[in-house]
């Protein structure tokens, strides 16, 4: 009986990859940073995680044993196109070569629209905004552009995705590659990645080419907990990202989250509070994140098909961090039709504060320790997961 228990476990196991329809799990998975750091002095890492055996090594599955398409449209109750003109771009460094088809492996495993010559929706570039030279490849950071290219086209099927290619990781490079993005017409644009905070961020180098009015610039908050947000998250300009961990209920519809334990917030160093922030006494005048969250933990994390060997692997991974929930909001936004003209940052969410209509609140969860509500889900305004989680498109 044992025995015929253990086939019966291996089957449904089976059936889980082949369909792409994951449960959350009931144990916690191990799982290791995509790009590990912590980044030198005006650098930034990817806020990817990856899900890995008991030996650290990156699990690759025949099939998607994450969330795909229909657990985060379920769940979050969104609807399955957006109006036309949206553009989503992603801004990440290096280069992944193989992204186009890759995307098209993702969407032929999905039922998705496929991005070819018939259907030209998908675009790569470099931090100038030319088809070449593209910057030299780099796995770890291959594996962050499939999760976040493939993550926007799952949320937004119709939308058009521009893939920005910064020459390297440095914040430098990388606020050129988002400043490219907006003057190539992005509606949208995610960056799934940061950096320690420093002096001059608020700079006309570093900072002017994260406020883009109009364009809905979503920054992930980071995977280490309470206090390790960093930059871009600290700025006033950006929608900040923070994370969770979802859980599903029949029919891939919401079943609950809690906020995630890794996902970054705090109160920024020189950043002041935007104005639609002056509740926010816990940071004492000083910009707080994040603004809003969704799904990050690795353990309830997203399929992801990536060709490019990383770690020596190559297939289907389970990706997590707020890498996954930046491109999932600016995936939300272009659903929702994008910023109204003129208004920028997270200034519109504030606004829908405390209403569960349109929001799902986190009230329990914590991503470290503290004496206030940066660190701990709670009713209204929380550091992990800002406002909350979308509930349909009505709050973007």
């Amino acid at each position: 009986m044992g025995g015929l228990r253990v086939k019966l476990m291996v089957v449904a196991a089976a059936v889980v990859v082949v369909l792409g329809v994951a449960a959350a799990p009931t144990l916690a998975a191990s799982q290791r940073p995509v790009c590990p750091g912590p980044a030198a002095t005006g650098n930034a890492n990817c806020n990817a995680l990856v899900v890995t055996d008991r030996k650290g090594t990156p699990q690759v599955t025949p099939g998607p044993a994450g969330y795909g398409p229909a657990q985060f449209r379920g769940a979050y109750g969104l609807p399955s196109s957006a109006p036309a003109g949206q553009t989503i771009a992603i801004v990440d460094a290096y280069d992944d070569p193989n992204i186009a088809s890759d995307l098209n492996t993702y969407s032929s495993q999905f039922g998705l629209p496929l991005c070819n010559s018939a259907n030209p929706c998908f675009k790569k570039v470099n931090q100038s905004g030319a088809s070449s030279p593209l910057p030299k490849a780099n796995s770890g950071w291959a594996l962050e552009i499939a999760l976040d290219v493939e993550i926007a086209h799952a949320t937004c099927p119709n939308c058009k995705i521009l893939l920005v290619e910064a020459s390297s990781n440095s914040l430098s490079n990388l606020a050129a590659g988002v400043k490219t993005a907006a003057k190539l017409g992005a509606t949208e644009i995610s960056n799934s990645y940061g950096g320690s905070e420093f002096s001059s961020e608020l700079s006309e180098t570093y900072a002017a080419p994260y406020n883009q009015p109009g364009v809905a610039v979503t920054v992930s908050s980071g995977d280490n907990g309470y206090g390790s947000f960093g930059f871009p998250a600290a700025l006033s300009s950006v929608i900040t990202v923070g994370g969770t961990t979802l859980t599903l209920g029949a029919g891939n519809t919401y079943g609950g989250e809690t906020a995630w334990s890794g996902a970054g917030s705090g109160c920024s160093l020189y950043a002041t509070a935007p104005s639609w922030q002056s509740f926010l006494t816990a940071c004492g005048g000083k910009r707080g994140t994040a603004d809003v969250a969704a799904d990050a933990d690795p353990n309830t994390g997203a399929a992801v098909y990536d060709s490019v060997r990383y770690q020596g692997r190559s297939g289907w991974f389970r990706v997590g961090g707020t890498s996954l929930s930046s491109p999932l909001v600016a995936g939300i936004y272009a659903l929702a039709g994008g910023l109204p003209a003129g208004t920028s940052g997270a200034s519109g969410l504030y606004g829908h504060l405390g209403d569960g209509t349109v929001l799902h609140d986190v009230t329990s969860g914590s991503n470290g320790s503290c004496s206030t509500l940066m660190c701990t889900g709670g009713a209204g305004y929380d550091g992990p997961t800002g406002v909350g989680t979308p509930l349909g498109i009505g709050a973007f």
